[in-house]
């Protein structure tokens, strides 16, 4: 007689595993996150065993990459050049933020070639996505709509059909026969990828996987699902906002830091092409607290507008609101101010918001924040024509940061005029740019060279 199926309890939060029910987790501290699972009995130990002979790794044959062009510049463009064949690439974001709009039209683009692509949803009905394609103005003989949410019974359409591409949307409502939970449990999610993923690389299919995410904003599954994957790609921005970013946050056949800029309209997600110029077009002319850095996103050099707003509180304790930065980062910045320069902000409430919906991560935006505290809090408005860039230091010091030439050229492209940046940052001489360049060391030097020279 064979062995009886065990139930175990899995945490839906971190994974963690426990022979009974508990309340809480131990791991992660949820509570009521342990679902029970029927986890099969082994079917004993495999005599033959079939791997590969070790291979000594000067004599491994690389194989070029095969890549696919989906005709979407900016999405080929995040995943390092196109779609490598047999990749497993997750996209997640907010609902109605448009993944499964845009996973459709990189099927249809690729159908459009003559790939027959493969479009499985557990989600929604034929007609409902007919609906969406005739939206999108999206008619081809070789995109075909499979509606399932058993992975078996996928399979055996898959094996029929034979496609070149496919994507599943999404990954929470697919379940295998193997395990008796619900879909969307951990168990159910690891053993979905896992099998889609061994059908990839086998047949050297790529693969779309839509995610869902948590309030907290990560992918529901919890990191299990990321870590099976090649590539994850997060849309970011507000679903009642017509920009959209695609950030690539795991990628083993690119960078890591690139982003995609996207304009949903009524016919889907369109491509921006100049996203800089987008993010300035609606700049306010002569208002205080308004200041242009020139930021890096992965190999691509783009102009934000970062907005401050100092004032005084009405209340005890003033207030910091800090969007699309760290307020973390604004607070040290805030008392370095009032160290080094003796401007008390402390009894000031901070606002801080980087337009167009992108969020600063790296240092070299310090500079230009503070700038934009001085300006607000003094009421003087910084020059329109002018860029700032820097890292700044406990002490007060600005620091150079990665591609300063870059940074400038980008800026110089779209019209403006003058720059500042740290002393020594620039390999070449100022005089041979396109621009004025003012270099400073010191946050000090910044206010004398902002606010001191003019009225």
């Amino acid at each position: 007689m064979g062995k009886k199926p065990q139930s175990i309890y899995i945490c839906q939060g971190c994974g963690y595993q426990a022979p009974k029910w508990m309340g809480r987790c131990p791991d992660c501290g949820q509570w009521n996150s342990l679902v029970e699972t029927v986890m099969h009995p082994s079917k004993g130990h495999r005599e033959n065993i079939s791997c590969a002979e070790p291979q000594a790794i000067n004599q491994i044959i690389i194989h070029p990459e095969i890549r696919i062009q989906t005709g979407i510049a900016e999405f080929d463009r995040i995943l390092g050049g196109g779609v490598v064949s047999g990749s497993l690439v997750l996209i997640g974001g907010e609902p109605g933020i448009g993944k499964s709009t845009l996973v459709l039209q990189v099927l249809n683009q690729l159908a459009e070639r003559r790939l027959k692509a493969l479009y499985i949803t557990g989600e929604e009905s034929l007609q409902q996505i007919k609906m969406r394609a005739s939206r999108l103005q999206i008619s081809s003989d070789h995109l075909y709509v499979l509606t399932a949410t058993c992975i078996e019974d996928c399979f055996r359409k898959i094996e029929e059909l034979k496609p070149d591409i496919m994507a599943v949307d999404s990954i929470q409502t697919m379940y295998t026969e193997d395990l008796s939970s619900t879909p969307g449990t951990v168990g159910q999610i690891r053993e979905v990828s896992a099998k889609l993923m061994a059908f990839g690389k086998t047949s050297q299919t790529p693969i779309f996987l839509i995610g869902h995410v948590t309030k907290e904003g990560a992918i529901a599954g919890p990191k299990v699902l990321e870590h099976l994957v090649d590539t994850v790609l997060y849309f970011e921005g507000d679903s009642n906002h017509i920009y959209r970013i695609l950030r690539s946050v795991k990628n083993r056949y690119g960078s890591t830091n690139e982003i995609g800029v996207f304009e949903m309209r009524d016919k889907g997600l369109e491509e921006v092409g100049n996203p800089s110029r987008l993010f300035l077009q609606e700049r306010p002319e002569g208002a205080s607290g308004s200041v242009v850095i020139p930021c890096l996103e992965g190999t691509r050099p783009l102009l934000l507008e970062v907005q401050a707003l100092v004032g005084a509180s009405s209340f005890g304790v003033p207030r910091r609101t800090c969007i699309g930065i760290d307020p973390h980062r604004v607070s040290l910045l805030v008392a370095i101010l009032g160290k080094r320069l003796g401007l008390e902000l402390g009894d000031q409430d901070i606002f801080v918001n980087v337009t167009g919906g992108l969020r600063l991560e790296e240092p070299a935006s310090d500079l230009g924040i503070v700038s934009a505290l001085l300006s607000s809090f003094l009421n003087r408005p910084v020059d329109m024509d002018m860029v700032i860039f820097g890292e700044v230091g406990l002490a007060g010091e600005v620091r150079g940061v990665s591609q300063p030439e870059l940074r400038i050229k980008e800026a110089a492209r779209l019209g403006f005029t003058k720059c500042i940046v740290s002393k020594n940052s620039l390999a070449k001489s100022p005089s041979a740019f396109d621009m004025e360049i003012l270099e400073v060391g010191s946050v000090q030097e910044l206010y004398e060279n902002l606010f001191m020279g003019s009225s």
